[in-house]
């Protein structure tokens, strides 16, 4: 089967608007989570969200193309653009037919939705935008991410709630390891730190109500109290082996291994025994043709929920025995990126190859003994340049998807 590496990273995070200063941020432990600013929150009872910062769409996406688009598809386009850069594809590609797009999100364009509809109430139904569904259509992220920079290749989006980007790198990795594509542009973006989001989130119970930023968001704390919405893209380039080489690129890292499955269990909460994230970091294990021991780090999905932190631990303890495996969330700085959380979690898998240690488990004061059986990273045992990590997210509707990527090696 054809190798696949990656040649290219882009971000826009709430610790960001690049890949270096995401990175930077997250192995420094900074916690991006802030009041928020985006509207006047004050009726939700939720006070701080992971927002992105000092974001000028004329940086990439141009200020008259940005009024053609929602947020989540800017993001896209503005992670993609960097991607692209770093990859040394800022020119366009010699054969573009073979170049796809696979992005994830998990809702789309509500901003877009959310203002039409007030519209459509307080004005009637003729004052609807004539873009309210291009501009409000989860497809359209990868759809102005191919048009923008011409790639002619496969062209979708993965909507899989928050695995959705860990599909969408997973899809996209099997696309070049079977010869369907050379190259794929893929991860996730996110735009719902708007009205509607928070209050829907917030009807769920599922949102923290802390007013401190750094207590907000505490995967695996036995106070932990719901999670932290945040915004953002991550976006990978992935090429094959040959492709990479023949044109001289860089490469950054290598995938090795993807697994996805379904709970088949409840609408929004996982299996209690942690057996359906267990399978889907299984298949992955299993795909990369390695053991769970060679695995030196998860970067875990780690929502700061009860029903999430107590489950993952359990399918940590299936797949790799109790407290055997270096494990941390990095939410506990971003927030919640729901679709796009998997991308820039990757990123920051990704980044311990660089870095040569891990990324701790920020928000953590006392873990949970019911998470006892995940082994969080912290100071004391940080120190680990690894081979192998492993970045899952798991989603509403069942879904769980793992990723295992390999510090490249010539």
């Amino acid at each position: 089967m054809t190798r696949v590496v990656i040649t290219g990273m882009g971000a826009i995070t709430p610790l960001g608007n690049n890949v270096q200063d995401f990175l930077d941020g997250i192995y420094s432990n900074q916690v991006g989570i802030a009041p928020i600013t985006h509207f006047d929150a004050s009726e939700t009872g939720i006070t701080v969200a992971g927002e992105v910062k000092g974001y000028d769409p004329a940086e990439r996406v141009g200020k008259r193309e940005a009024r053609k688009m929602d947020i989540f598809a800017q993001y896209g386009v503005h992670a993609a653009g960097e991607a692209l850069e770093q990859a040394g594809l800022k020119d366009g590609f010699k054969n573009p037919a073979r170049v796809g797009v696979v992005l994830g999100n998990g809702i789309g364009g509500l901003t877009t939705i959310q203002d039409n509809v007030i519209k459509m109430n307080q004005k009637g139904p003729q004052r609807v935008s004539p873009l309210f569904v291009p501009n409000g259509i989860p497809n359209m992220a990868s759809g102005n991410v191919s048009l923008r920079y011409g790639a002619q290749g496969v062209n979708y989006t993965i909507s899989t709630a928050c695995a959705s980007a860990t599909n969408a790198i997973g899809e996209s990795y099997l696309r070049i390891k079977h010869g369907l594509n050379d190259m794929m542009i893929t991860g996730g973006t996110e735009g719902t730190i708007n009205e509607i989001g928070i209050a829907g989130f917030a009807a769920l119970t599922a949102l923290s109500t802390a007013t401190d930023p750094l207590q907000a968001s505490t995967p695996f704390d036995v106070n932990r109290h719901g999670f932290v919405m945040g915004e953002g893209a991550g976006v990978l380039i992935l090429e094959s082996l040959a492709h990479a080489t023949a044109r001289g690129a860089k490469i950054i890292a290598e995938v090795v291994g993807y697994g996805a499955n379904s709970d088949a269990y409840h609408l929004t909460s996982p299996t209690p025994d942690g057996s359906g994230p267990a399978g889907a970091m299984q298949l992955a294990i299993d795909d990369a043709q390695l053991e769970p021991a060679d695995i030196d780090y998860v970067n875990a999905h780690g929502t700061a929920t009860g029903a999430n932190d107590a489950a993952e631990a359990k399918a940590l303890a299936l797949t790799f025995g109790p407290r055997g495996v270096l494990t941390s969330s990095t939410k506990g700085m971003t927030g919640h990126l729901l679709g796009a959380a998997g991308a820039i979690e990757a990123i920051a898998a990704i980044g311990a190859f660089e870095k040569h240690y891990l990324p701790e488990n920020v928000g953590l004061t006392n873990q949970d003994p019911d998470t006892m059986d995940a082994l969080l990273v912290d100071a004391e045992n940080k120190q680990v340049d690894p081979k192998y990590v492993l970045s899952a997210n798991y989603g509403f509707g069942g879904h769980n998807a793992a990723i295992i990527f390999k510090k490249w090696e010539n």
